[in-house]
């Protein structure tokens, strides 16, 4: 594998990331692992991240989008490591093509924590789609939702 073209196209990645959605930085998300391997995000609870004010527990729609984030990043992952042998061009433009084609969350435990972190897997990467499947946990470890998401990849 070209690891300068792969590394260099994880920086394009993880700047795109922190400095041109702004709605990762309106969650507070932070990219805290990118490499070929995997993907870790993290984000801290905030007041404006409650869905239940009661319980103070996390939003729905926040752990949804975190997941959603999550597969889309595993699901770039997937296609970079498929295309191994392709050029930087190639693997740019397959990234700027990446879409949620369909999103199953389930919500395990109530949102409770003060950090929460968000990793994947790929389970399968074709050439038009991966499906993957994203874990979010609290600072105590307790797994919090799952999901389960198709991309557009190609």
């Amino acid at each position: 594998m070209n690891t300068k073209n792969t590394r260099e196209i994880l920086e394009i990645v993880q700047q795109i990331f922190s400095t041109k959605i702004p709605f990762n930085n309106l969650l507070g998300l932070k990219l805290e692992t990118l490499d070929i391997d995997n993907a870790k995000i993290t984000f801290e609870m905030r007041d404006e991240l409650v869905g239940n004010f009661i319980h103070g527990i996390l939003h729905g729609g926040v752990i949804s989008a975190t997941l959603d984030v999550m597969g889309g990043f595993t699901a770039f992952l997937g296609i970079l490591r498929k295309m191994e042998d392709r050029s930087y061009e190639e693997k740019i433009e397959r990234f700027s093509r990446l879409g949620t084609i369909d999103l199953r969350i389930d919500y395990l435990r109530p949102g409770k924590g003060k950090l929460f972190i968000a990793t994947g897997s790929v389970l399968r990467t074709g050439n038009k789609v991966a499906v993957t499947r994203m874990e979010l946990h609290n600072d105590e470890n307790k797994l919090i939702a799952l999901g389960t998401g198709t991309y557009l990849v190609g």
